[in-house]
């Protein structure tokens, strides 16, 4: 039983590690504008059926065809932000019209993809083909290391470029005051736009790096945007490293109630979990204390 449960651990810290990440999409976000954006879970879904797409219709090896899609899922963040969300923005509208304008855009980016790809699941190859290491009686596949470490990859530019980058730093200065960063001669609007771009192609990544565990199909990025959403919550919202640990708590409870209470238990879990830090410590796990 021991060794089902560190088995099932390992499994959460994977999944936990792309819910996290998906979750640093919202705050990349959230940061810049303070706009909630429930279409991430179709940039997640975008990015392993582009792949797929690219390596099943026109034959590209997968770095190439991974590549590609996360290039195309970012400039439709652009135009996602240029349609849907600029007008809105503009004429300040509140916070629940855009989240139910990025939900209505959720739907119809299933919808398309529906129409154009069919309703079939599709699935990736491994990063690396080849049979699990044994490490104390674990067993630990590849694509576990290759989510882990490029996940930290991630966190560590990000980390630089918004510490060390005269983008990134304009970035962060929105977040703080859009009005007072646009007297200093920061172009907010065009920051707003690039955040997008970075949150899809970051939603894409992780879809890339999830899809060779678990299929993906047009109506998965849903799921995936509440698990992120929810990784951000519990991180502290607009905390990138607290959405990432946010994430592999939420990826280990759920990993757990699988496997001791049942796979019914998934989503009670995950929602236990948000409504413990909500009523506990709203600010999450690396907010501050009120």
């Amino acid at each position: 039983m021991f060794n089902l449960v560190a088995q099932s651990v390992l499994s959460g810290i994977g999944i936990g590690a792309v819910y996290g990440l998906i979750g640093i999409g919202f705050c990349v976000i959230y940061n810049a504008s303070g706009i909630v954006n429930f279409a991430q879970g179709a940039f997640v879904m975008l990015g392993g059926m582009l792949t797929n797409a690219g390596m099943t219709k026109l034959g590209l090896p997968l770095p190439l065809a991974a590549i590609g899609a996360i290039l195309i899922v970012a400039i439709s963040g652009v135009v996602l932000e240029r349609i849907v969300v600029r007008p809105l923005w503009n004429r300040g509208s509140t916070m629940f019209v855009m989240i139910l304008a990025t939900l209505a855009a959720q739907i119809v980016v299933e919808r398309i993809t529906q129409i154009l790809a069919g309703d079939q699941p599709r699935t990736l190859p491994v990063f690396t083909d080849l049979p699990p290491l044994r490490l104390f009686g674990f067993a630990i596949n590849f694509q576990f290391l290759w989510i882990l470490g490029c996940s930290a990859l991630v966190i560590v530019l990000l980390g630089l470029f918004f510490s060390s980058t005269r983008t990134g730093k304009a970035m962060r200065a929105c977040s703080i005051n859009r009005d007072a960063a646009a007297l200093q001669g920061i172009p907010v609007s065009r920051m707003l736009a690039l955040a997008f771009a970075l949150s899809a192609a970051l939603g894409a990544f992780a879809g890339i790096l999830i899809t060779p565990t678990q299929y993906t199909a047009f109506n998965v990025g849903v799921p995936f945007a509440i698990s992120g959403f929810i990784a951000a919550i519990v991180g502290g919202f607009g905390r990138p490293l607290g959405a990432f640990a946010g994430g592999i708590l939420l990826g280990v409870a759920q990993a757990l109630a699988i496997v001791l209470l049942g796979a019914a238990f998934k989503n009670v879990a995950a929602l236990s979990i948000l409504l413990l830090f909500l009523f506990v410590r709203p600010t999450g796990l690396l907010g501050s204390a009120k």
